[in-house]
């Protein structure tokens, strides 16, 4: 398992070098490292790692900004992301690129063994420890886990009585897309598949839909 590769990106050089050092230790194979954004994004086109482990906050490209090319470019590299930031917002934005895997720094160290061998078994890892600082893990926001901001701009409109079409023409989407969109919600919350469930579930629950 550790024979897999990968690259790591962090602008600040002694964090980088921690975390280099400590995987070295471990037995996994870095193949080369990158202070800026860019740099790390030309790296992943080139090498194709397994697994890159980026910082979130970075000049040239951000490292949501590197997944969304990745996702663009259908890379298979899986993406690590590793930040300070505790803003729910960029968690969000992690959750909707299908990033792999989502810890914070203070905290790195003591899960990324744990975080690359779940994102190698194809198993995503979001640290319970920014679940928990975000409330993510009480009953009323229970579904804010699994939701994606776009699942979560409808639920907010079908809570205001939006009809498929209206909120397909607010989103400039299709219809086809909503209904997609609304399956998917209702599967997450798992909700009986009954008429007017869903609306009557965002309408209980509207102050608690975070976009």
């Amino acid at each position: 398992m550790k024979s897999k590769t990968i690259i790591t990106a962090d602008d600040h050089p002694i964090l980088l070098k921690g975390l280099n050092d400590f995987l070295l230790e471990k037995g996994y194979t870095i193949i080369e490292s990158a202070s800026n954004g860019k740099k790390a994004f030309e790296l992943i086109e080139k090498h194709h790692p397994d697994i890159a482990i980026l910082d979130i906050q970075m000049p040239g490209l951000s490292g949501l900004e590197i997944a969304k090319l990745c996702n663009n470019q259908k890379i298979k590299t899986k993406i690590i992301i590793i930040t300070f930031h505790k803003e729910a917002s960029l968690y969000f934005e992690a959750k909707e690129l299908n990033i792999y895997g989502y810890l914070l720094k203070d905290f790195a160290i003591e899960e990324i063994e744990n975080c690359i061998s779940s994102v190698l078994e194809n198993r995503p890892y979001f640290s319970k420890k920014i679940k928990d600082l975000l409330q993510l893990k009480s009953d009323s926001n229970q579904f804010l886990i699994d939701l994606t901001p776009s699942e979560r701009k409808i639920l907010k409109l079908i809570a205001s009585d939006k009809t498929n079409k209206e909120i397909a023409d607010l989103l400039f989407i299709s219809p086809r897309t909503v209904e997609k969109h609304r399956s998917n919600i209702i599967q997450k919350l798992n909700l009986e598949p009954k008429t007017n469930a869903l609306l009557i579930w965002a309408k209980e629950n509207q102050e608690h839909i975070k976009l």
